[in-house]
C-alpha cells in the first residue's frame, strides 16, 4: 500500500524517532511503501534550526535520524505529476492550506493514501470528500489489521 508522508510526520518523527511515527516508518516493510515529494526535503532543511532547538540533538544525531528516515521514503519529483492532477488537488486544498497541495497531488498521482498529523488538513480534506487520508492512529490500526 502506497503511503504519502507529509512534512509534519517527518518533523515529528525526527523529534522522537523511537515513537509511533518512527515505529511505523521503520517497521512496516511488506505492509506500506512510503513516498513523499522532493519538496519535503527542502522543508526539513528550512526548519533545521528549529528541529535542532526543539530536539536538543546534536547536528550529527539529527542528521543521522534524517538519513535513516529518508532511507525509508521514495522521493518523487513533483514535475512528474500531470497538470490536471495539480488543478484538482489545488481545488481540494484551496480553503485549507495551499502549502499541502504537493502532498495531495502526489497522493492522487500515485493512487496512494496521504499520512498527515495536520488536523486542519485531515478534517478539511475529509470535508471536501477526499477519503484517501490517514492520521497516525488510523495507520497503526491499518498496519495491525494487515499483519
Amino acid at each position: 500500500m502506497k503511503i504519502i508522508v507529509d512534512t509534519n510526520i517527518i518533523f515529528s518523527g525526527l523529534l522522537n524517532s523511537n515513537g509511533t511515527i518512527g515505529d511505523l516508518l521503520f517497521n512496516s516493510d511488506g505492509v506500506f511503501e512510503f513516498y513523499s515529494c522532493s519538496y519535503m526535503r527542502h522543508e526539513i532543511d528550512k526548519h533545521w534550526a528549529k528541529l535542532k532547538r526543539i530536539s536538543k540533538l546534536s547536528d550529527s544525531e539529527l542528521d543521522e535520524a534524517r538519513f535513516k528516515m529518508f532511507a525509508k521514503i521514495n522521493f518523487i519529483n513533483e514535475e512528474l505529476i500531470p497538470q490536471k492532477t495539480w488543478l484538482v488537488s489545488e481545488s481540494l486544498v484551496a480553503n485549507i492550506d495551499m502549502d499541502d497541495v504537493d502532498f495531495v497531488a502526489l497522493t492522487k498521482h500515485l493512487k496512494g493514501f496521504l499520512w498527515t498529523g495536520d488536523k486542519e488538513l485531515y478534517n478539511g480534506l475529509k470535508k471536501n470528500s477526499f477519503k484517501r487520508i490517514y492520521n497516525t492512529t488510523e495507520l497503526v490500526a491499518l498496519r495491525l489489521a494487515k499483519s
